[in-house]
């Protein structure tokens, strides 16, 4: 069995794009911890969000599972990769993967695998396909909280070298639709910009209660 180490202290504040302002989330937050596992570290992600819960706009109750289009609704996202590709032109073979991971208050999640910016990889997504081992959900009074667990193959490359981008769509009542990040580098929301990725990621660090170790 392997638990989740302790949340980290200081979790990473997410902040609603300029375009897409939404006053009903009074804060949204994501902490990062990981545990060592046999081919790297496991990484856990804790999305609190705390607000008017009432005026957002939840998916509708289906079958935990992968699915398609999550972004479309109500969602919690992390983009895992190298913080800056080798090149400025999109698609040449040294551009470094990446991969994007979605969760859904409902229970559904979607696993991308991208050879370059936006450009995705079923090759790699066919031979190599990555899960969470689990998420669950929580909503209490004014405060939503979604955790995931994610394999070590979830890292496209050693994860000392890699950077997080997290991010969240968050839908209200009337249909629209605000984008939350660690930062936003362009005009427009775009969560595949590598300037947003911001965050390292966490150092592997033993939990008091494994009692073993995850064959990931």
């Amino acid at each position: 069995m392997l638990t989740a180490p302790a949340a980290n202290p200081d979790p990473l504040i997410l902040r609603a794009h300029p375009a897409t302002p939404c006053p009903a989330v009074a804060r949204l937050t994501v902490a990062l911890g990981a545990v060592p596992g046999v081919h790297g570290p496991v990484l856990h992600l804790r999305y609190v969000l705390q607000g008017d819960l009432a005026a957002l706009r939840w998916p509708a109750p289906a079958f935990p599972g992968a699915a398609d289009g999550l972004w479309r609704h109500t969602c919690f996202e992390v983009f895992i990769g190298a913080p800056e590709a080798p090149t400025e032109m999109p698609g040449t073979p040294d551009a470094p993967a990446y991969r994007e991971f979605n969760f859904a208050p409902n229970g559904q999640w979607a696993s991308y695998a991208f050879r370059a910016e936006r450009e995705r990889d079923a090759r790699i997504e066919r031979a190599a396909p990555v899960r969470p081992l689990r998420m669950a959900c929580q909503r209490q009074g004014d405060t939503f909280t979604l955790t995931a667990t994610l394999p070590a193959a979830a890292w496209p490359a050693p994860a000392h070298t890699c950077r997080l981008g997290l991010s969240a769509v968050i839908e209200t009542q009337d249909g629209a639709l605000a984008c939350f990040a660690l930062t936003h580098p362009r005009e427009a929301p775009d969560f595949h910009h590598r300037a947003g990725w911001t965050a390292p990621a966490p150092e592997p660090a033993e939990s008091v209660h494994r009692t073993a170790t995850h064959p990931v």
